[in-house]
């Protein structure tokens, strides 16, 4: 099983970081994938609890996530629900603020492969892109 763990601080505020980071199609960002929405939240929102997107990377098989758990401007928690080489993943972002009016990120990701091995690339791969992305969040947001 790996795990990697991420901390970054932004200049905006929570509400910024949150709105951008638990909007679908802005993972683009973060991974070099195509996502797009599949479905919205079962409250009717589009990034709650349900809400399902499709990532696309490059010629490889597209997967789906769906989250499980958001309460907003403080936590999306999600999980791969179909499709990848990748099993029992998970993924937790944890939102607050700082005292300068800032916010703070800690991104979680848990999983293990099916490929002996192909795990411990998967995590090198992912916190070099995550932390790439992260850095572009602020002029985003």
């Amino acid at each position: 099983m790996q795990k990697i763990a991420i901390e970054h601080d932004f200049t905006v505020p929570v509400e910024r970081a949150y709105a951008f980071l638990s909007e679908h199609e802005n993972l683009s960002t973060l991974f070099p994938a195509k996502v797009t929405r599949v479905k919205d939240g079962d409250d009717g929102t589009r990034n709650g609890v349900g809400s399902v997107r499709k990532l696309q990377i490059a010629i490889l098989p597209p997967f789906e996530e769906t989250n499980i758990k958001v309460v907003e401007n403080e936590l999306v928690e999600y999980r791969i629900t179909k499709g990848s080489p990748l099993r029992d993943h998970q993924g937790r972002m944890t939102f607050s603020a700082r005292p300068d009016g800032g916010s703070h990120l800690r991104y979680e990701i848990e999983f293990r492969a099916v490929v002996p091995g192909l795990d411990a690339i998967v995590a090198k791969a992912l916190k070099r892109d995550i932390a790439k992305g992260l850095a572009k969040v602020d002029h985003l947001a």
